[in-house]
């Protein structure tokens, strides 16, 4: 009997995206981590800034923006594939493809297709609000791929053991995220990918 590939989603902290050596570093520290599938999650960073500024300016409402400040999850995920020049762009619909063992061991997802692909299906789970950001949506591929681990890489430190309610208090995850990490995974870490080394 095969065994499943034990798959690790990563998010991608958007704050991340500014470090001159963000390909380098990410490309080292995944291909340090144990498992035989990755699958990084884009996080929102600067354009996702934009979408908020452009809400904030012209009004264009909490559902409309977050629809928006998703599709900017798109073009962060081919910029993750660009800076690590060889993975793959998938969303829910081809994530069993993208996990088999035909395919790369690195893939990034298409948030924006995973997100309406799952609303489909769960329309509650990821709210169209800016209370739902990429750690929600990297939390909720880990549960819906039933990953061993969940990795939010970010640019700051936190104490552990992780106390998710003062985390998500502080800024430091979203408050849906924190909802979706009420013991749904079996572990979820946070990393600061610029102290590592």
């Amino acid at each position: 009997m095969d065994v499943e590939p034990e798959l690790v989603v990563v998010k991608v902290g958007g704050s991340l995206y500014d470090l001159p050596d963000l390909g380098q570093r990410l490309a080292a520290w995944v291909h340090r981590l144990p498992a035989s599938k990755v699958l990084l999650v884009p996080g929102g960073g600067a354009t996702t800034d934009v979408v908020r500024d452009l809400d904030r300016c012209h009004g264009l409402g909490e559902a409309t923006a977050h629809d928006l400040a998703m599709r900017s999850l798109t073009l962060n995920a081919w910029f993750l594939a660009a800076v690590l020049r060889e993975t793959a762009i998938g969303s829910l619909s081809v994530c069993n493809p993208l996990l088999s063992p035909l395919t790369d061991r690195v893939s990034v997802l298409d948030a924006h297709a995973f997100w309406i692909d799952d609303s489909r299906n769960h329309p509650d789970v990821l709210p169209a609000c800016w209370d739902a950001t990429s750690d929600s949506v990297a939390a909720r591929a880990a549960v819906v791929l039933g990953a061993s681990e969940l990795v939010l890489l970010k640019s700051v430190t936190i104490a552990k053991p992780y106390d998710w309610t003062e985390a998500a208090r502080l800024g430091v995850v979203d408050p849906v995220c924190w909802r979706l990490l009420s013991g749904a995974l079996p572990r979820v870490r946070i990393v600061n990918l610029r102290a590592w080394c």
